[in-house]
């Protein structure tokens, strides 16, 4: 081999061995970069799975506060305010106890507001307790228009005018019952309640009629819907106050609800809350709730 020959196969060898190293240089970046997107692509994708909104609770939140008045109604054992509009029957032993009001035409918003939460505070009369800040109550019957009387001497919950009209023992944690009537300061504030929805059935084998109780957040009701082990889902109609039915033969069936809060819109799903020998005259019982 002459000196031009060497000279020729040394070039060659440097300029080919240069390109075999940028090749693999080229080789191992891509490598590295292909790895980087699956990273990214993992990451963006587990990032994806663990921020789904739906996994995340609504949640009720107080509404400011406002002015209204407040009388009562019944003697110091609450006995008087059992049953009311709202269809809860029996109020000890369904959850409520004595913290309960009826609401005005305006509030009671034809029974979609049975089962809301209240905190009222005595204001600005000789009456109010000093010392108390406010007491909590839900709504579990109607105070029916007096139109015999004028909206500001009697006429305490004829519309347009905002009024509870508390059990006496309610209305005594914040005034003095000798008063009657006092200005107030209320708020809608999230119901707590202990365990899920409650169920309790009326009707007959083609007509089922539901009163939801127990029902923790906003604390009412806007839609509902019925579903038996052999059914879809079937959509109920409001009754009246805290009851909804519907017009369907489901005996020998276990049932399911699905409920959408009037406040939060937040739908949840009651699954296999009476079994298939249900009846009706008993109350059924769930473990969830609205919050």
């Amino acid at each position: 081999m002459n000196v031009s020959e060497k000279h020729a196969f040394r070039f060659s060898e440097s300029f080919f061995g240069r390109v075999g190293l940028i090749e693999k240089k080229k080789t191992m970046y891509f490598s590295l970069n292909s790895w980087s997107y699956v990273f990214l692509f993992m990451t963006l994708t587990a990032l994806a799975i663990i921020g789904k909104p739906s996994v995340a609770a609504v949640v009720y939140r107080p509404s400011p506060w406002a002015l209204a008045h407040a009388t009562f109604y019944g003697d110091e054992t609450a006995s008087e305010t059992m049953g009311g509009a709202c269809g809860y029957g029996n109020l000890f032993s369904n959850g409520y106890g004595i913290d309960t009001a009826a609401l005005s035409t305006t509030l009671f918003n034809n029974g979609f507001a049975c089962g809301t939460c209240y905190q009222i505070k005595c204001v600005k009369s000789p009456w109010c307790y000093s010392g108390v800040q406010f007491t909590t109550v839900t709504a579990t019957n109607l105070c029916p228009p007096n139109w015999a009387k004028d909206t500001n001497n009697g006429g305490w919950c004829n519309p347009p005018r905002v009024h509870f009209d508390m059990s006496k023992p309610a209305f005594m944690k914040i005034a003095q019952w000798k008063a009657g009537i006092v200005p107030i300061m209320y708020r809608r504030v999230p119901c707590i309640r202990r365990g899920g929805l409650r169920f309790y059935f009326q009707g007959n084998g083609y007509w089922l009629l539901v009163y939801v109780m127990n029902v923790g957040g906003g604390g009412d009701i806007a839609k509902m819907w019925v579903k038996g082990s052999k059914t879809g889902w079937i959509s109920m109609s409001h009754n009246w106050g805290a009851s909804y039915q519907a017009f369907a033969t489901l005996t020998g069936q276990s049932l399911s609800f699905k409920i959408t809060s009037y406040t939060s819109k937040e739908t949840i799903i009651c699954w296999n809350v009476a079994p298939a020998n249900w009846n009706v005259g008993l109350t059924y019982k769930s473990n969830v709730n609205f919050h």
